[in-house]
């Protein structure tokens, strides 16, 4: 089934001049990207990573788990009767760059750790990393389960997530595993798609960045709007 956008208000770009930018972008990406493999709901998202990024390897590079694109929708759209889907964030830059009436219009909030000073205190003691501590203190607050996890740049956050969904029985509604770099960028990837347990977006390689998740997030929030619509 084709989602259609057109007619989204929240989740579309402000001014019409904005907007007539945007789907010409769009376009131009489905003219030029080339044969997928991705359904109707899956593309909109790998589309708006390439409007990001201009990059068009992430058609091919981007996995999804078989219930990722539900998962997404389900914990957006059902976040208002669930007292709010949290969205956790392993570096600030993912959570500024997420449209703010865009989540207040889902009741979505964000949240990120790690420059908590009790982390950074953590991460010290113990000779790990800040984000190491930043996904068990998201843990211990009690953030993770439901969640949207939003992972663009450490590798190690996202490690730590997969360690506490196997050994723990963390249950986030949706994990967007896109650390960038070249020390265990690539391997954290690879074993996040190791995951049944959790639904997951990722990307292979070591290609990624917190702008990609933040595209991911947006895409999901307006394929979420497109649905209301229909439900309407």
């Amino acid at each position: 089934m084709r989602i259609n956008t057109s007619t989204n208000t929240v989740t579309e770009q402000l001014t019409e001049a904005g907007r007539a930018i945007e789907h010409d972008s769009f376009a131009i990406i489905d003219a030029e990207a080339g044969p997928h493999d991705y359904t109707d709901e899956q593309w909109p998202l790998v589309r708006r990573m390439i409007h990001a990024n201009a990059d068009f390897e992430f058609n091919g590079l981007t996995a999804f788990h078989p219930e990722a694109m539900t998962a997404g929708m389900n914990a957006v759209l059902q976040s208002k009767q669930r007292g709010g889907t949290p969205i956790v964030a392993d570096v600030e830059m993912i959570c500024v760059g997420l449209s703010k009436p865009r989540l207040a219009h889902f009741g979505l909030s964000t949240h990120h750790y790690i420059s908590d000073a009790d982390v950074i205190e953590a991460a010290k003691a113990v000779n790990s990393t800040r984000a190491v501590q930043a996904m068990r203190k998201a843990q211990r607050e009690g953030k993770l389960d439901g969640a949207i996890v939003g992972i663009g740049n450490a590798p190690t956050a996202l490690i730590e997530l997969v360690r506490l969904i196997k050994e723990e029985g963390v249950r986030p509604a949706l994990v967007i595993a896109m650390p960038v770099g070249f020390v265990s960028a690539a391997e954290s990837k690879d074993l996040m798609m190791t995951v049944n347990e959790v639904p997951w977006v990722a990307i292979k390689g070591r290609k990624g960045g917190s702008t990609l998740v933040v595209a991911a997030i947006h895409a999901m929030l307006s394929l979420a709007e497109a649905e209301q619509k229909k439900a309407d």
